[in-house]
């Protein structure tokens, strides 16, 4: 990364298993001025499979294996800088929604050269059958049948709880657990009430856009 510490974007994580609410959440905050909403899948779709980053992406992702972390952080830096490029993002004022990325410890410490995190929103929600029953509803709403199967569903919270729940003991300390069961409303005012807290948010809140 070029410049110093300073640079560094502030951030807030959301994670939470499939099915808890990420994706819902982070879009409502994206909308709202201050907040930069960036999911993983957004840097996929954006993706110029012409770089060369691209068709490194293409060349793991069309024989259905998983890219390495780094050509993922890659991506995500590349899209990161064309969004402050472009005015859509603009780091002195906008606060870093993430959801989706990092998804595992090595990811989280490659992004140290580029995030101060300041809050990790932890979307809980125990009952796997619960996050089975949303999954299911989203993949036949999104006519994605192949994604509604058990199958597929108990997979991808197994590999949730294998490669990404480890990041709240990474993140020990700026963890908030909210209850992700409630109605998406008040799951939405429980994290911002967690947000507004932070000194970050309120330092930002002083300057005039």
């Amino acid at each position: 990364m070029s410049g110093d510490s300073r640079k560094l974007h502030p951030s807030v994580l959301i994670i939470g298993a499939p099915g808890a609410g990420k994706g819902t959440q982070g879009k409502v905050l994206g909308t709202v001025p201050r907040f930069f909403h960036c999911a993983c899948g957004d840097v996929f779709r954006s993706l110029d499979t012409r770089t060369e980053l691209g068709q490194q992406f293409v060349e793991f992702s069309s024989k259905g294996e998983l890219v390495p972390d780094e050509i993922t952080i890659g991506l995500w830096k590349a899209q990161i800088d064309n969004w402050i490029e472009t005015y859509h993002y603009k780091p002195d004022i906008d606060i870093l929604i993430l959801d989706g990325i990092p998804r595992n410890e090595h990811q989280a410490k490659i992004l140290e050269d580029y995030l101060e995190v300041h809050q990790v929103i932890h979307l809980t929600c125990p009952d796997r059958e619960e996050l089975a029953r949303r999954m299911r509803k989203r993949a036949l709403k999104d006519n994605r049948y192949d994604d509604a199967s058990d199958e597929v569903i108990a997979h991808r919270i197994d590999t949730y709880v294998e490669e990404t729940r480890p990041l709240i003991d990474h993140y020990e300390g700026k963890v908030s657990e909210i209850d992700a069961t409630k109605q998406p409303v008040e799951v939405l005012a429980d994290v911002i009430a967690e947000i507004v807290k932070l000194d970050v948010y309120r330092e930002m809140a002083k300057v005039v856009a």
